[in-house]
């Protein structure tokens, strides 16, 4: 005897996994788990690979790619509103929108192959000039789904926020204030912060990850030297950056330096910091007719705006609660999808071009719910499932 349980057979297919599958209900503990399991190998059963059981149900058509994909985004949800749009996402909401863009491919493929077919005919001109009128509405979708899926990556994936800047501006201040921890030492010695802090907080059920660097100057030390290393080292795999000013001084040419080094494509937000220090009237060195984002990290002043000016600057539309969770290969796919269609309209005139760009199409599409993918990339996608999902 090792345990006393309940044995429960599931019928395939309706099964999870589309097959006859048994599930195992003991008093728990992982001693007495073992066990069961270990003798469960003794008679003839070995252990699943990551994701086995969501790959059967994929394969035994249960769940499209899309919908598998999905499972493991709700087990790793960190937010109420990313578990809501991944369960969107494993319904099957996400893979209907992509499964009405490939008919509606489809359909103007057919139009076009048509007049291929039978290019001397009047119908023939018909049909083409309908799959040109329709290609526009066609991309029009496709751009409200992919602008979808990619709120949907921000909630699978969060966003890496960078609080940088010249020292003692009140980075690490701003912080604590952010998070409401006391996690970064402060005080009023420049140069105070060595080395990077992150911590996880949410807003408006958008996963953020703050990052507090080190003050970005000439290093005093070698120890400084490796802090701001790793600054602008932070700075690059960010989504955004909060570029944290002394609201008494406004923007120096120093920060303006810092900016001058920042990647083109890197969103930066202006904070003007310490803004219970402020005497009456916009800060100096402000442009005319710009209104500063001012806070204070010690009152709390102005935190809630800079809130919304995060998401904001970030990517976040509010009211995106009604969309699904996506990942990059999807939003890559998607993306595809809409160069190909783009270069479609740029040769409508060539018959041969314009169907060889709507196949294409369709095929990124189809890799997003599985239709068309290598079978090295299935191995690839499941492979980061845990055991047992």
């Amino acid at each position: 005897m090792i345990d006393e349980g309940i044995a429960i057979l599931f019928r395939g297919p309706s099964s999870y996994t589309g097959e006859d599958v048994v599930e195992l209900h003991g008093h728990g503990g992982q001693v007495i788990t073992n066990m069961v399991l270990r003798r469960c190998m003794e008679l003839g059963a070995r252990l699943a690979e990551p994701g086995e059981f969501t790959y059967r149900a994929y394969l035994n058509d249960k769940l499209d790619l899309a919908q598998a994909e999905s499972v493991a985004d709700v087990i790793e949800a960190t937010t109420e509103t990313a578990a809501r749009s991944a369960m969107r996402s494993l319904q099957g909401e996400f893979s209907s929108r992509v499964h009405l863009l490939v008919g509606a491919l489809i359909e103007l493929r057919t139009l076009v192959e048509a007049t291929l077919d039978f290019p001397e005919e009047e119908i023939g001109a018909e049909h083409h000039m309908l799959a040109v009128d329709r290609l526009p509405e066609l991309k029009a979708v496709l751009l409200q789904v992919l602008e979808s899926s990619r709120q949907g990556s921000i909630l699978r994936n969060g966003l890496q926020v960078v609080l940088a800047g010249q020292p003692n501006v009140g980075k690490s201040s701003l912080m604590n204030c952010l998070t409401g921890e006391n996690l970064a030492i402060v005080t009023a010695i420049p140069g105070t912060t060595r080395d990077t802090v992150r911590q996880g907080i949410h807003i408006d059920g958008v996963p953020i990850y703050v990052i507090d660097t080190a003050g970005l100057r000439t290093p005093a030390d070698e120890v400084e030297a490796i802090g701001i290393e790793r600054t602008w080292d932070a700075i690059s795999k960010a989504d955004l950056m909060l570029l944290i000013v002394d609201s008494r001084e406004g923007v120096t040419d120093l920060d303006r330096s810092i900016a001058e080094k920042l990647s083109s494509g890197l969103k930066v937000l202006t904070v003007h910091n310490k803004s219970d220090l402020l005497e009456e009237g916009l800060p100096p060195h402000t442009p005319e007719g710009s209104h500063p984002l001012l806070v204070s990290a010690k009152s709390g002043d102005g935190i809630e705006w800079l809130k919304k000016a995060i998401l904001d600057h970030a990517g976040w539309h509010p009211g995106s609660e009604g969309t699904w969770m996506a990942r990059e290969r999807q939003i890559l796919a998607l993306s595809r999808a809409m160069n190909y269609l783009e270069r479609a309209e740029s040769v409508v005139c060539h018959l041969e071009l314009f169907a060889e760009e709507l196949r294409l199409a369709q095929e990124a599409l189809g890799e997003i719910t599985g239709e068309f993918l290598a079978d090295d990339l299935l191995g690839e996608i499941f492979s980061r499932f845990c055991i047992g999902k």
